[in-house]
């Protein structure tokens, strides 16, 4: 990974990162508290894995990015729910 100098002046230049930062900042990290760098990184890993497999985005028609995009999940049996760091988040799944 390289480091990339925007330009001044430039808002859209880096667009996708201050929207990732903007994402993570209001579903996740203002609502820890946060102990250290270690804990930070494992909070972001769980949070990225949550965002990226478990979380619906309106611009993919309410599937996650890691979601098969000809498969649609049809409900049969309970629901479950897991929770991910430490109820902060919910995922839920169907269960046989």
């Amino acid at each position: 990974m390289e480091a990339v100098k925007i330009p001044p002046r430039c808002p859209r230049a880096n667009a996708f990162a201050e929207g990732w930062i903007r994402t993570v900042r209001a579903e996740c990290t203002d609502r820890m508290l946060i102990a250290g760098e270690h804990h930070l990184r494992t909070v972001l890993d769980r949070y990225t894995e949550h965002h990226n497999t478990g979380r619906p985005h309106q611009s993919l028609d309410l599937r996650a990015p890691c979601d098969a995009p000809n498969v649609t999940p049809l409900p049969n049996g309970t629901i479950r729910r897991r929770k991910i760091l430490g109820g902060l988040i919910n995922e839920y799944h169907h269960s046989a």
